[in-house]
């Protein structure tokens, strides 16, 4: 699911409604969840969402400079842009049990097993507020129910997708991909469709022309929901054997692999509802 709000007004509801997007899809996805909000950033700041166990006292070890929020079983790290490269390393050095799921100004990721309700309810998502989210309900159908195998993926600053459908590529993708500098820390294909998106966009790709090189370049079945510091887009596979459906009024725009997704929005009944077609990007983006 993905939510794009273009009214300012409704950013403090982006958790609920969320949430409320979330909890709906559980049967599609029932053993795991997880969702990226993006928020309010500062220039010079960066965001560090961290996953693991004891997390108390972390914030406080790395120093006076940095800020820490416990959600559960993340922390979110607020840190100087100049010390993320040595906060990174403190954390590789004397934390290597930790994850970090997310970096960027603005996103904080969160992803745990469970159902999704439980798990939007453990990081008080109803509570979030923000310009828009992108979340996923997973049922694991080809490796083991794991909070490291839930989306979303992260693999750039602010960047984060959610995928429905499998790649057959994958593998070859990620061998192409590591030399030039793109690290994964799982074996989900999704983690790879996300580092793909990742290097087209260092090498001076927007958001959409990264996806539309996809189309060339990743072999599979799939719906991609991308979400980036100011961007939010989709996209299908030509194919597009993966249900999909999108919603756009003058407030937001949804997407949900279900229209019942979206039932619960403001303005719905009134809403542009339409299903997206295969092979084309939608991209939205806020200056």
């Amino acid at each position: 699911m993905g939510l794009f709000l273009k009214d300012p007004t409704l950013e403090p509801e982006l958790g609920a409604l969320t949430a409320a997007m979330l909890e709906v899809m559980t049967d599609r996805g029932p053993d795991s969840a997880g969702f990226a909000i993006y928020g309010e950033g500062l220039p010079d700041q960066r965001k560090l969402t961290v996953r693991g166990a004891d997390l108390d006292g972390v914030a406080e070890a790395l120093g006076p400079e940095i800020a820490g929020v416990l959600r559960d079983t993340h922390l979110v790290l607020s840190i100087p842009a100049l010390e993320e490269c040595r906060v990174r390393a403190w954390l590789a050095a004397e934390r290597p049990d930790l994850a970090v799921t997310g970096a960027g100004q603005r996103i904080e990721l969160y992803k745990e097993v469970g159902l999704p309700a439980d798990v939007a309810r453990r990081f008080g998502l109803g509570g979030m507020s923000g310009t828009h989210a992108i979340g996923h309900t997973r049922m694991a159908t080809e490796s083991a129910v794991t909070t490291a195998g839930a989306h979303p993926f992260s693999t750039g600053a602010d960047q984060c997708l959610v995928h429905n459908g499998s790649l057959s590529n994958h593998r070859s993708l990620r061998r192409t991909l590591e030399p030039q500098g793109i690290e994964f820390s799982t074996d989900n294909d999704s983690e790879v469709a996300a580092g793909y998106l990742t290097w087209r966009m260092r090498q001076g790709a927007s958001l959409a022309q990264a996806l539309e090189s996809s189309l060339e370049d990743l072999d599979g079945f799939f719906t991609f929901v991308v979400g980036t510091e100011n961007g939010f887009a989709v996209l299908r596979d030509p194919i597009a054997c993966k249900p999909a459906v999108m919603a756009e009024t003058d407030q937001y725009v949804a997407f949900g692999s279900e229209y019942r997704a979206l039932a619960g929005l403001p303005g719905i009944e009134s809403a542009r509802v339409f299903e997206p077609e295969p092979a084309r990007v939608y991209a939205w983006e806020r200056h």
